[in-house]
C-alpha cells in the first residue's frame, strides 16, 4: 500500500480546524476497529479520524509505505509498472484508492475576479482569521458551502452565499439522526446496477449536514435567521461583476420537494416494518425561504467582498494514471470498481457498488467484492 503522506495524511493535512464528520460516530467502522468512545452519538473532528484510521491500519497490519507519491502507473506486460518516490514496483494488479476530492473544482471564470478579492477553496481555508477583513463571498451551498457560511457569519463577517443545486436534509428526524434512517430504512444498500441514472446519482452534491453537538440543523432557512444573504448561482464575471442567476424559488422547491419524497420513504419503511410507534410523530420542516429581492449581480470591485471561498466541489486527479480509462470529464471508467483495464481497480467513489460507498461504514462490503473480483483475475478465473 503507498500513501503520499502520512497515514490518513488528508484529514491531517487538507482539512479545516472546525470540520468534524457527517456521520455520527457509530457508524465510524472498519474490520475490527469501531468507534468506542462516550458519544456514539457525537461526530468525530479530523483529528478524531486520522487517529481513527492510524489505530486501523495498526491492528490490520497493512504493509503502508508512507511518503510513497505514485507519479506514474502504466501497462507492462500482463500487469502494471508503478512509479513512485520510492522506485518502480511491478505488479498484475493495481487497486486506486485516491479518492474523488483531490483537487477543488472551480470554474474557469475565477480567473476574471479582480486581483483586489483573495480567492480560497476547502483545501487553503483553515479559520475565519485568515481571511482579509471585510464581506465574503461563499459560492456552493452542499454541506462545506453551509458550514462555512455559518463559521464566517459567527466570526462577524458579513456573508453572502451563492446557492445552486443542492441537497436539503434535516440532521434528524422523527428523534433519530437522518444518517441512521438512510442506514436503518436501505436507501445507502441500494446498489449502482438498481439506479436509472447512475451517472447523476455519483455527481449528486453532499448533503447540507453538519456535525454539531446539539444536532442542529444547518439549512438555508438556518443560514437566513443568522445573519447570512442568499444570491443564486454564479454564472458568469463581466466588467468586473459577478452576474448571479435568478430562479430561486424554482431552486428551493425542488430541493424542498426531493427532501420530502426521501422522508416520506423513511415513514413508509417505519409503517411497514412495523416500527412506526417506537419513533416520535413526522415533523417536516417549513419550506426554504425566499429572499424578498436577491441581488442579480455583484461589484467585486467596489470592495464589499474582500475575500471568495469557492465550495463548488471536487474532482479526482488522475494526471498519474497512464491507462486510457478516464473520460473526457476526468473520471475512472469503471463498472462497480471493476476498471475497463485487466487487473485494475478501484475503490472509495461515490455510489461506486452502493449509495454507502463513499462512506467510512461502506468500504467494507464494497472491498470484499471488489477484491473477490481481483482474486479470481489472479488465479486465472
Amino acid at each position: 500500500m503507498l500513501e503520499r503522506g502520512e497515514v490518513a495524511n488528508s484529514w491531517r493535512r487538507e482539512r479545516w480546524d472546525s470540520l468534524r464528520l457527517l456521520t455520527p460516530n457509530w457508524q465510524s467502522r472498519l474490520p475490527g476497529v469501531r468507534y468506542e468512545g462516550p458519544d456514539p452519538d457525537g461526530y468525530m473532528t479530523a483529528g478524531e479520524v486520522s487517529d481513527f484510521i492510524g489505530r486501523f491500519a495498526a491492528v490490520s497490519g497493512a504493509p503502508v509505505r508512507t511518503g510513497e507519491n505514485v507519479t506514474s502507473v502504466r501497462r507492462a506486460g500482463d500487469g502494471y509498472l508503478v512509479t513512485a518516490s520510492g522506485g518502480e514496483i511491478a505488479c498484475r494488479a493495481v487497486v486506486i484508492a485516491s479518492g474523488a476530492c483531490n483537487r477543488a473544482s472551480v470554474p474557469r471564470f475565477s480567473g476574471e475576479v479582480p486581483a483586489s478579492v483573495e480567492q480560497l477553496t476547502p483545501f487553503d481555508y483553515r479559520d475565519p482569521a485568515k481571511l482579509p477583513d471585510g464581506g465574503v463571498l461563499v459560492v456552493g451551498a452542499s454541506a462545506t458551502g453551509v458550514q462555512l457560511a455559518a463559521e464566517l457569519q459567527r466570526s462577524g463577517r458579513p456573508v453572502t452565499l451563492s446557492v445552486g443545486e443542492h441537497v436539503r436534509l434535516p440532521r434528524t428526524y422523527r428523534g433519530r439522526d437522518v444518517l441512521w434512517w438512510m442506514d436503518a430504512s436501505g436507501v445507502w444498500d441500494q446498489r449502482y446496477d438498481e439506479i436509472d441514472d447512475l451517472t447523476r446519482a455519483r455527481h449528486l452534491p453532499s448533503p447540507q449536514l453538519v456535525g454539531t453537538p446539539e444536532r442542529a440543523t444547518l439549512d438555508l432557512n438556518a443560514l437566513t435567521a443568522m445573519g447570512v444573504e442568499l444570491v443564486g448561482r454564479w454564472a458568469m464575471v463581466r466588467d468586473g461583476r459577478a452576474l448571479l442567476s435568478g430562479g430561486l424559488r424554482n431552486v428551493f422547491s425542488l430541493a424542498d420537494l426531493k427532501m420530502n419524497r426521501l422522508l416520506d420513504t423513511f415513514d413508509e419503511w417505519a409503517l411497514t416494518s412495523g416500527l412506526d410507534g417506537e419513533f416520535v410523530a413526522p415533523e417536516r420542516s417549513a419550506p426554504t425561504r425566499v429572499p424578498d429581492s436577491a441581488r442579480l449581480q455583484i461589484d467585486l470591485g467596489r470592495g464589499e467582498i474582500r475575500s471568495i471561498v469557492w465550495a463548488t466541489g471536487f474532482r479526482p486527479d488522475y494526471g498519474w494514471l497512464d491507462v486510457p480509462v478516464v473520460d473526457a470529464k476526468g473520471q475512472l471508467q469503471h463498472e462497480g470498481g471493476v476498471v475497463g483495464s485487466p487487473g485494475l481497480y478501484a475503490l472509495g467513489l461515490p455510489v461506486m457498488r452502493r449509495r454507502r460507498s463513499s462512506f467510512i461504514c461502506g468500504i467494507e462490503d464494497d472491498a470484499g467484492e471488489v477484491i473477490g473480483h481481483l482474486a479470481r483475475y489472479l488465479a486465472g478465473r
